[in-house]
């Protein structure tokens, strides 16, 4: 589940990138996270053990550090795991998420302890709420008693200026396999938190029956709040800064995290693994550069990667955790979202121009100007570091694209978006099985053809999934049953047996449709004409579902047709910074709800929202909020990133296992 909320600037003319209005300012929800664990922290006195949840870690390590927590009185810090526990202080805290297995390991250490004669004081911290099923259970173990239980409230966390998330992993299958509904009470809150910061959403606008409960939690905060109540909050006013939240149910689009994607972050992510923010490299390319110059340090085109045995890429080097962010990479802002074809010749202009740059010191003749190069120094070694490590990480991803496999996989996805031979494309999924492909890309493409068909011959399924089981194991059986489960109905058999339920039958996807109805498909794009300034760009000619909807609410035009190839065609170029794409003035309007797709977005399944909110007592118009602009800025906020391996492996229970008894790091 995804929400976007959008802002509007106050001139109708897009301003270049470098010079627009920052978005909302999502740092203090940092803030607000790493006050509430510090107050969490200093309500236990003296030093403490902390016990860690490792599905927290990642999430935690963007908020905090441990020279953070080592202030707070943390001592040492261990993974939250069966086993005896060797604490260093007499107090000991607990910080997990409340499931049933941590609370189970958390008592039987408590009554270990106890039969040992040792004596420690317990804290839960529970995130991000107390539960009364965590409670119950004490109780039953005998240990309630012992433990003080408390929370760690650790809501939306900015990953970028644009994109908050509660990133919590486990969300997916909690929904949809579990049919745990409390992330979307989370997702409530996180929300109310928003507008207790910048004012009420003026129009919650949505599709999906998850959505349709989410959006009635927040207007029941809404409903309930007494009309004079006296607050530091917004609560009581309607948002100046966001004219609308949009919230889509993964449901809506089940097909976009099944895809490869074709960014460069997205390919980042497919082949190298992106969690919470942060990738694995070799040391080396986050070492220094030896050398200052770009231009001795041989940078390679991502055409033609390094083939040298001397490369750190070559050879299986330690690796070594890193965060991809704008905040420290300079280069990122400009490559994540490229796709992955243009990010070669991208390096290579940031290399000469690196290099030129590095040329001026040459030129300096007074104490002045060598002055003014060594103020720009530091810069410039910063871009050189980034060059290298994007260069790096090219190199191990060009490769990876050029297998057999992958490029299959490209193949049967693009000809399956276009019902291309849908039949020949059931039998390379099958030849992919007997060339024993990665189960996980086996299984998207299997997912991907039963939505996008609206299921597969019942025969041939059950072949394949006989398949399946013979050629990678009957432990994956579980994972088959819970796709076809009537909670997630994405592995379907056509036609539905009689005895299927009635709501596996409307859950069936109208792809056929919705391709030309959206635009979602771009057969044959000229790049230069077609996939200019279109969300398709990011998928080589298809546009994620998601996103369409979106566009149908706050840039119709841009479902409609593509602003910027419409101009290329007539010979205009308002591409005022010469970028491509960039200065096309895309038209937004006043957000009116679903109008003008109304039937499209009724064919979709699930429940479609759209609720004006305004204040108890309080007169207020849309159109004073929600003016004309021609740019709208958006800030994503989601539960968590998912692509089709993370829900693949989430739907079969697989994560990152503990440390074995080690100590914890962030």
């Amino acid at each position: 589940m995804a929400a976007a909320s959008t802002s509007t600037t106050d001139t109708g003319t897009p301003k270049p990138i470098q010079e627009q209005e920052p978005l909302l300012d999502v740092s203090v929800l940092k803030e607000l996270a790493r006050k509430a664990l510090v107050d969490a922290l200093n309500s236990v006195n003296g030093a403490k053990t902390l016990v860690l949840d490792p599905s927290l870690a990642g999430p935690l390590g963007l908020v905090t550090e441990v020279a953070l927590l080592k202030h707070h009185g943390v001592d040492k810090m261990f993974w939250l795991e069966a086993g005896p526990l060797s604490a260093t202080t007499t107090n000991i805290v607990y910080l997990c998420r409340p499931l049933i297995k941590y609370v189970k390991i958390i008592a039987e250490q408590i009554k270990r302890h106890a039969r040992e004669a040792q004596k420690y004081t317990y804290t839960l911290l529970l995130v991000p709420r107390t539960s009364t099923l965590v409670t119950r259970i004490l109780e039953e173990e005998g240990v309630l008693g012992d433990v003080t239980i408390s929370s760690y409230n650790l809501q939306f966390i900015p990953l970028a200026e644009d994109v908050i998330s509660l990133e919590h992993d486990a969300a997916f299958k909690e929904l949809w396999v579990d049919g745990d509904e409390t992330i979307i009470y989370n997702s409530s809150q996180a929300l109310i938190t928003l507008q207790k910061l910048f004012g009420l959403f003026p129009r919650i606008v949505g599709k999906g029956d998850y959505a349709a409960r989410l959006a009635n939690l927040l207007t029941k905060s809404v409903a309930t709040r007494p009309v004079h109540a006296s607050s530091d909050d917004m609560l009581g006013t309607v948002s100046e800064k966001i004219d609308s939240l949009i919230v889509i149910d993964r449901r809506v689009d089940m097909i976009s995290p099944l895809l490869t994607q074709l960014t460069y972050e997205g390919l980042v992510d497919e082949l190298i693994g992106i969690k919470n923010s942060h990738i694995e490299v070799p040391a080396s390319l986050l070492a220094p550069p030896a050398a200052p110059n770009p231009a001795t340090s041989g940078v390679p085109s991502t055409s033609e990667p390094s083939t040298s045995t001397a490369s750190p890429l070559a050879t299986k080097e330690k690796k070594k955790k890193h965060h991809l962010t704008t905040a420290t990479d300079p280069l990122l802002a400009e490559l994540r979202d490229l796709n992955f074809s243009a990010v070669g010749k991208k390096l290579n202009q940031v290399a000469r121009r690196l290099d030129e740059d590095y040329k001026l010191r040459h030129q300096a003749k007074t104490v002045a100007q060598l002055r003014d190069f060594v103020g720009k120094l530091g810069g410039l070694q910063s871009e050189h570091q980034s060059l290298r490590l994007h260069t790096g990480l090219s190199e191990l991803l060009v490769p990876l694209t050029r297998t057999e496999e992958f490029n299959k996989s490209l193949e049967i996805q693009q000809n399956l978006l276009a019902l291309y031979e849908v039949n020949n494309q059931i039998s390379a999924i099958e030849d992919l099985i007997s060339q024993g492909t990665d189960m996980q890309v086996v299984l998207r493409l299997l997912c991907l053809a039963s939505i996008i068909t609206g299921g597969i011959k019942a025969k041939t399924l059950e072949n394949i999934k006989r398949e399946l089981l013979q050629a990678y194991g009957y432990n994956y059986l579980p994972l088959l049953l819970s796709l076809s489960s009537p909670s997630l109905s994405i592995l379907l058999p056509t036609p539905l047996p009689p005895s299927a339920p009635p709501a596996v039958a409307a859950s069936k996807y109208p792809y056929a449709s919705l391709r030309k109805s959206l635009r979602l498909l771009i057969e044959d794009p000229d790049p230069l004409e077609e996939l200019e300034n279109d969300i398709s760009y990011v998928y080589s000619g298809y546009a994620p579902i998601s996103v369409r909807l979106v566009q149908c609410v706050a840039q119709k035009g841009g479902v409609l047709s593509n602003p910027a190839g419409e101009e290329k065609k007539r010979g205009v170029d308002n591409s005022g910074d010469g970028a491509k794409g960039k200065g096309v003035k895309v038209q937004a309007h006043p957000i009116v709800g679903w109008k003008g797709f109304e039937e499209v977005v009724a064919t979709i399944p699930g429940e479609t929202v759209d609720i004006v909110q305004k204040v108890p007592g309080v007169d207020s118009t849309l159109t004073a909020v929600a003016a004309l602009r021609e740019w709208r800025k958006f800030l994503i906020a989601t539960t968590g990133i998912v692509s089709g391996s993370s829900m693949v492996e989430s739907i079969a229970g697989a994560g990152t296992a503990s440390s074995g008894g080690k100590e914890a790091g962030l």
